[in-house]
């Protein structure tokens, strides 16, 4: 009910014993949730773990991840806050760009012109429900990656005499590795939720949804700002839209995008580098999202207008990020993986342990691997 959104809210916060905690707990315990998805996806592309014969590891693995934008984003309308109304009102205008069906799907989305009670209502069943939808694709994803096999930080293909000696157990050397991760995220998990909750959400929030009073600068949680930026930068309403979800759709087909014969770039040089300008492009991406799109980058230093706004403002900035965020995948990727001569790789994973640097300079260059 939105007469009674907010004001259960701030109930719960106030009369419910924990409520705050539970409150606070929701709310950064997505944000943790996402800094480690990021954190999965980046050590996945650093170690190709996307190519053959895992592609189906991460083609589920990239549709977990929109579904957590979707169910994330559906939570954020639900305090009813300034923030909630208003990110909700951009977002699902989004769909009546799209030519001829737009406007009536939006409707249907909205359950009516605008965004009112149906909408809060089937907003609240969605953020419900795909969570169940989610861990069901997690079972599909540990499904795929017992079918396929676990990637390794050297990138090459374990054959079955050699899995005594390239492989530890699970226990104790996986469990304690990852028991001591776990250690440590909950205690920054921790420290947000007991000493900074508010720190990764929006002042405007705490201010009742006004739908006659637009708050100054509209802004999405920080997991969706590199995506939101992406979406400014393209003057034409549908440009946007079509360059939003194109930036998650690339994901998809990454695993056909890469031309090289070796999986980890510990062994690519070349695509290190541009590797670590692609995650740095992602951050500047997710400072310009947060940002006013007029604002200059650099004080009040004056440039010139460049087409539809001056130079020096943090919507050109998000332009160069985003001509680099599909570069990287689109051209980058495609034209180093046939261009660039790969380190030598060894042959097994024992033999660098083994063997200290000695192995490297007898391994064998990378060569082709088959689909298994």
């Amino acid at each position: 009910n939105t007469e009674l959104a907010f004001a259960s809210v701030e109930r719960i916060m106030r009369d419910v014993n924990g409520g705050d905690l539970i409150r606070y707990t929701h709310a950064n315990g997505a944000s943790m949730f996402f800094i480690a998805v990021y954190l999965h996806m980046l050590r996945g592309l650093y170690y190709g773990s996307y190519k053959a014969p895992r592609e189906m590891i991460w083609i589920v693995g990239c549709l977990i991840f929109f579904l957590m934008i979707a169910t994330a984003f559906l939570g954020y309308v639900l305090p009813w806050g300034q923030m909630s109304y208003w990110g909700a009102e951009v977002i699902t205008n989004l769909i009546g760009a799209i030519p001829v069906i737009g406007e009536p799907v939006l409707i249907w989305l909205r359950g009516g012109p605008a965004i009112d009670n149906a909408t809060l209502n089937r907003f609240f069943s969605l953020h419900y429900l795909l969570p169940f939808v989610i861990a069901g694709c997690v079972v599909l994803h540990l499904w795929a990656l017992h079918a396929a096999g676990q990637n390794n930080p050297v990138g090459i293909l374990i054959p079955k005499d050699r899995e005594k000696k390239d492989t530890v157990p699970f226990h104790p050397y996986f469990t304690v590795k990852d028991g001591f991760a776990i250690i440590l995220f909950l205690i920054l998990f921790a420290v947000f939720v007991f000493f900074m909750p508010n720190a990764l959400g929006h002042a405007d929030n705490y201010i009742p949804a006004n739908p006659l009073q637009t708050p100054a600068h509209i802004v999405p949680e920080w997991y969706m700002l590199p995506f939101y930026a992406i979406l400014r930068a393209i003057p034409d309403k549908f440009g946007g839209v079509v360059a939003m979800f194109g930036s998650i759709g690339v994901l998809f087909i990454l695993p056909w995008l890469d031309t090289s014969k070796v999986r980890s770039m510990r062994y690519r040089p070349t695509m290190r580098t541009f590797f670590i300008i692609f995650v740095i492009v992602g951050l500047i991406l997710g400072w310009c999202g947060a940002q006013l799109p007029d604002a200059p980058v650099i004080g009040t230093f004056k440039t010139f207008v460049l087409i539809d706004g001056d130079l020096n403002s943090y919507l050109w900035l998000t332009r160069f990020a985003t001509a680099y965020y599909f570069a990287f995948f689109l051209i980058i990727l495609p034209l180093v993986g046939l261009r660039e001569t790969p380190l030598p790789i060894p042959a097994t994973i024992s033999e660098p342990v083994l063997s200290g640097g000695d192995a490297m300079t007898a391994a064998a260059p990378a060569s082709p691997e088959k689909k298994g």
